[in-house]
């Protein structure tokens, strides 16, 4: 179709053109059918592409960013936010690990205490957030809004967790990642469905898992109980600071996908700060980013702030055309549209092998 509007009649004569303005400088939009024969995701991104469609727009440049990112061999993390893994969506996450598409994660302990479930092979159910929750209470079920797990999912995971580390022997404090890779190692080799833990495949593919506040988890409650009987594990959360920062230096371009907010949002974005403010080694900001998120940011909270934002404290570079956006949807409808579009175009990557190349990142810091 022409790009041009037609000449004469309603238009007396005026011919409009895209590049009657420096603004025009896109693709016209027509209201175009999407592929209705065997549909596929790739059919559905470049629909959206075309059609400009708001934060289906946004959705599109999440998934041709995230693309850019692997081809030009970007570090990438992953952040996890609140409780995602209960909906299942590990399996996503655990096939991106498998080709080398997550370097690197960081999460809330809520995420990573629900997957090992998984592994143990501990039910999670479908429920309904319209239940009466003193009812649950009564049937020993605990309720994440749909989903419910039953308490004796909770205890087998709690004494899961405090048989690993009654009798450890570690005498000096340790990073989160060091403590996540002891988990996925045991998970991974002793556990009933390892394939479905993201911390055993983390350990399988040597991908270190970081964790902003240990202590805010039922992981951090289990390893705080031994210490009244004086055993478990310290967990150092400085070195989280400097391995994650080291891996950072390190790399030559890096990049995240950021599912919601929150401290793992910043443990991310701090790095570039951590570099330039406290340690004078300025790479002047990350290279890539995406969020998705249902904050706004003019509440001011972390998990609204947008990347211009970040550019101001030197978190992502301010040059950096069309490498970042904020897709305003639920995490649980955008993410597996991004990670099914990316996983649909068969890339593999060498994987990076991080967790076995901290100490030395250390040492070069």
């Amino acid at each position: 179709m022409d790009d041009s509007f037609s000449s004469g009649g309603f238009f007396g004569g005026l011919i409009l053109t895209k590049k009657s303005s420096k603004f025009l400088n896109k693709d016209r939009i027509y209201p175009e059918k999407p592929n209705l024969v065997n549909p596929s995701i790739n059919d559905l991104i470049t629909y959206y592409s075309k059609s400009g469609a708001y934060n289906g727009g946004r959705l599109s440049e999440a998934c041709h960013i995230y693309q850019k990112m692997i081809e030009e061999d970007a570090t990438i993390c992953l952040t996890l936010s609140g409780a995602l893994t209960p909906t299942g969506i590990g399996g996503l996450i655990i096939e991106l690990m498998r080709n080398g598409l997550v370097d690197f994660i960081i999460s809330t302990g809520a995420n990573l205490y629900h997957d090992i479930h998984f592994s143990l092979d501990l039910p999670v159910y479908q429920g309904d957030f319209r239940v009466n929750d003193k009812d649950l209470l009564k049937d020993k079920i605990v309720r994440i809004y749909d989903i419910f797990i039953p308490e004796e999912t909770l205890l087998k995971t709690d004494y899961y967790i405090q048989n690993l580390f009654k009798n450890n022997k570690l005498s000096n404090p340790i990073s989160s990642s060091y403590l996540h890779n002891i988990i996925g190692k045991d998970l991974l080799n002793n556990s009933k469905k390892p394939n479905y833990s993201i911390l055993a495949a983390a350990s399988k593919y040597n991908i270190p898992i970081f964790t902003p506040s240990p202590g805010d988890s039922s992981i951090g409650m289990n390893l705080a109980k031994l210490k009244l009987e004086k055993r478990g594990i310290y967990i150092d959360t400085d070195l989280d600071i400097l391995e994650s920062t080291s891996i950072i230096e390190q790399s030559k371009k890096t990049g995240a996908i950021e599912l919601g907010g929150g401290a793992p949002k910043n443990f991310y974005m701090q790095t570039q700060p951590m570099l330039s403010q406290i340690l004078k080694k300025n790479k002047g900001g990350h290279n890539y980013f995406i969020q998705i998120t249902a904050d706004a940011p003019h509440w001011g909270g972390l998990s609204g702030a947008t990347p211009s934002e970040a550019i101001s404290w030197g978190k992502i570079k301010p040059d950096q055309l069309k490498n970042d956006v904020v897709v305003y949807s639920d995490v649980t409808i955008a993410a597996p549209i991004l990670f099914s579009y990316i996983l649909s175009k068969k890339i593999k990557r060498d994987k990076k092998n991080l967790f076995l190349k901290i100490n030395k990142c250390l040492e070069k810091l």
